[in-house]
Parts: C-alpha cells; sequence; structure tokens
C-alpha cells in the first residue's frame, strides 16, 4: 500500500518517551529507541526526507498484530 499511494504510514521513533508494550525498544543506528506504534500516523510522501535505515520486521510486527486483534 505504502508504494501505490501518495502517503505512507510511519510510526515514530523516540529516544525517550515511557515503556510500554505498545512501544518495542530497539536500536537503531546504534543508539536504543522505542517505536511509538500508539502514534501511528499518515505523512505525504513530499514531506519525507532521504530514508534513514530499516527497522527489523521482528521488533515490531508481532506488538502491532497484537494491538490490533
Amino acid at each position: 500500500m505504502n508504494q501505490a499511494l501518495p502517503r505512507v504510514i510511519i510510526a515514530p521513533l523516540t529516544s525517550a518517551g515511557r515503556p510500554m508494550g505498545c512501544r518495542p525498544e530497539v536500536t537503531f543506528q546504534g543508539k536504543s529507541a522505542r517505536i511509538l506504534l500508539d502514534q501511528l500516523r499518515c505523512v505525504d510522501k513530499i514531506r519525507l526526507g532521504k530514508k534513514m535505515g530499516k527497522v527489523d520486521t521482528k521488533a515490531w510486527h508481532g506488538v502491532l498484530l497484537e494491538m490490533l486483534a
């Protein structure tokens, strides 16, 4: 869906924020971070800069499925 539409679904990352079950902890660019799956949003691709990297699907996919069940 993200490839076909002019918008993409994103989940912000933070190095702060409170730990919660819906915020899996990951290492991104050598730093500890949390994926804020409780703050999903859609943004226009025009607003995005260059790709910074990728977070392994195993780190967040199960948590997201559990949230949406």
